[in-house]
């Protein structure tokens, strides 16, 4: 038993998955941080926050993969100005069931090829991502100048209908805040990560860094290389002005090399990222509905909360979050901005779940804190309050209709569809929940009931 098996022992759980891949969550900190009286409430919230986020956050991977691939297959067949297939929204909609799907397959029978995937997705995240970076600039003809880069609005008003630069620049967050999320998988696995009491903050400190050095690299080395603004929203361009991204790897290697094979390479190389984060947000979301269920906050908590006996995985959680996933999808057939509804859901599910343990910390007194090996002292309480109101931010920000004028196949119901769930969840506290559940339950006895 190590140190982290031990530790998960004195807070009452037992490990019960598997160790191969890295079912702790945000909710118990809430809960904890929250203390005996607003816990059970604050891990109510912040657990279907974080479920909400993690299985919309399947969705936007399975979105963003089919896009990603339908400019593959555009590129591989031609282009969309010379007879290119481009895949229609039926076709689209079965290439995100069908991630959707092969991710929950993996998830259900393959964890040891997961363990193996993972360690690719590392260096193929790594590698592909220096790639893109080094390659692109260097293959395209013209680079714009920093002063375009770092401070050109490009709003394209006649696809967004928006023309106004303050609300551009508000809505310039989205895609940056929508990145930044998911350095905290190494609290949802701490029962499967060795070590997890010192190795889960040194990950989460760890892929802060990462992603802001290789994200902060990757924008840049796009923006840098963009040949022609005013063509990359153009629904006649060669991409047909669906995947910006692909338009600019276009652009870079037919105009140099007046062949698209540079950038079909380059695009698989970013629908492997893709592929490799649906994955691992499958099985994320799979371990919180589990760990939900395993203390009854969820309707039919036995079924869910089951282990696959020979695999020893919930696959039964595995596949509610696939079918709900896949459902969130099916506006794909006649809505236009499916994916930014999904990322609004995911965005403001999953960040907003960071927000109740950060706002406990923030109000909790320090005496009843036990510190671990990873402390902010005196920087906590401006930390968590800077976090907790950039939370709040940009969630609000995230309810914003992206496209004018709005019409039912530009509309966000990202709003719509939060309410209603959230309000049906928050309705089944107040009637019935508030009186049974506890928060996260003990699977094994401490010592005089003390953690």
């Amino acid at each position: 038993m190590d140190s982290a098996e031990k530790r998960l022992n004195e807070l009452g759980y037992k490990q019960e998955l598997r160790r191969e891949m890295t079912t702790g969550s945000l909710y118990f900190w809430a809960a904890h941080l929250a203390g005996p009286k607003w816990g059970p409430f604050a891990s109510w919230c912040c657990a279907w926050l974080e479920t909400i986020g993690l299985i919309a956050g399947i969705g936007t991977q399975a979105y963003a993969g089919s896009q990603t691939l339908q400019s593959i297959i555009l590129l591989c067949t031609g282009t969309n100005k010379d007879g290119g297939y481009f895949a229609p929204r039926w076709l689209f909609l079965c290439m995100y069931m069908g991630l959707t799907v092969i991710w929950a397959v993996l998830n259900t029978f393959a964890l040891e090829v997961i363990a193996f995937i993972d360690i690719i997705s590392i260096w193929w995240q790594v590698i592909g991502g220096l790639v893109i970076v080094i390659m692109l600039p260097l293959v395209a003809l013209t680079r714009q100048p920093a002063s375009y880069v770092f401070s050109s609005f490009e709003m394209a008003p006649d696809s967004t209908g928006i023309s106004s630069k303050p609300y551009a620049a508000i809505l310039a967050l989205l895609v940056s805040q929508y990145s930044l999320y998911g350095y905290d998988a190494a609290a949802h696995l701490t029962e499967e990560t060795k070590g997890a009491d010192k190795n889960g903050p040194i990950a989460i400190l760890s892929s802060i860094g990462i992603i802001s050095v290789f994200g902060w690299a990757y924008i840049l080395a796009l923006t840098f290389s963009i040949q022609d603004p005013s063509y990359l929203y153009d629904k006649s361009n060669e991409t047909a002005g669906v995947f910006v991204p692909a338009q600019i790897l276009y652009d870079a290697f037919h105009g140099r090399y007046h062949s698209a094979t540079g950038a079909i390479i380059l695009l698989f190389i970013i629908w492997g990222s893709f592929f490799f984060g649906g994955l691992s947000i499958t099985t994320s979301a799979a371990r919180v509905v589990y760990a939900l269920s395993r203390d009854k906050g969820v309707p039919f908590s036995s079924v869910w909360r089951r282990i696959h006996p020979k695999h020893k995985v919930p696959s039964n959680a595995v596949w509610l979050c696939a079918a709900i996933c896949i459902l969130l999808g099916l506006p794909i057939l006649k809505v236009n901005v499916v994916f930014t509804a999904i990322t609004s859901i995911c965005t403001i599910g999953w960040v907003g779940g960071y927000a109740v343990p950060i706002f406990a910390r923030l109000v909790m007194a320090e005496e009843n804190f036990n510190a671990g090996p990873f402390y902010l002292g005196r920087a906590r309480r401006p930390v968590c309050l800077v976090a907790f109101l950039w939370i709040c931010y940009t969630c609000s920000v995230f309810l914003l209709p992206t496209y004018y004028p709005i019409t039912w196949d530009t509309f966000n119901y990202a709003p719509v569809a939060l309410g209603v769930g959230l309000g049906l969840i928050m309705l089944w506290w107040m009637v019935d929940a508030r009186k049974w559940f506890k928060g996260p339950v003990r699977n094994i006895d401490t010592p005089n009931g003390k953690v």
